[in-house]
């Protein structure tokens, strides 16, 4: 079950394990440097650089640089993470009965298992063609 503190010391008391504070922890710290890693990204693409000049062009040479590879693919991370956990809440006060929830997770999770792979690869192992 969620645990639905707002304050760490409740939270603690109301954890029914100490992964589930960890993951409630995780929750409230990914949300925020999800936040202003998202802002960034918006500032960067569409303040900084005019709208109407991105193109595939602008991406790959974007995307030929390691350091926007890691942050595009940190933002993938945290973002799939933190909407999993959240999903798993849903799921959780949901469906009662533990096999079905059950299945669900294991569909669930094996989804973001492969949106993160294919997102990875696409990331790092494509060639831009750009010299």
């Amino acid at each position: 079950m969620a645990i639905k503190s707002k304050r760490y010391q409740e939270a603690r008391l109301e954890a029914s394990t100490n992964l589930e504070l960890y993951w409630w922890v995780f929750m409230r710290i990914s949300g925020v440097v999800l936040v202003f890693l998202l802002i960034g990204h918006m500032w960067m693409n569409a303040v900084l650089m005019d709208l109407n000049k991105i193109d595939y062009n602008y991406v790959a040479k974007r995307l030929s640089q390691t350091t926007w590879k890691i942050y595009d693919w940190l933002i993938l991370a945290l973002a799939l993470l933190h909407g999993t956990n959240g999903l798993r809440y849903v799921l959780d006060d949901w469906i009662r009965h533990p096999a079905k929830r059950f299945w669900t997770k294991v569909v669930l999770y094996g989804l973001i298992a492969f949106l993160f792979v294919l997102g990875s690869l696409s990331l790092f192992n494509h060639d831009f063609g750009v010299n």
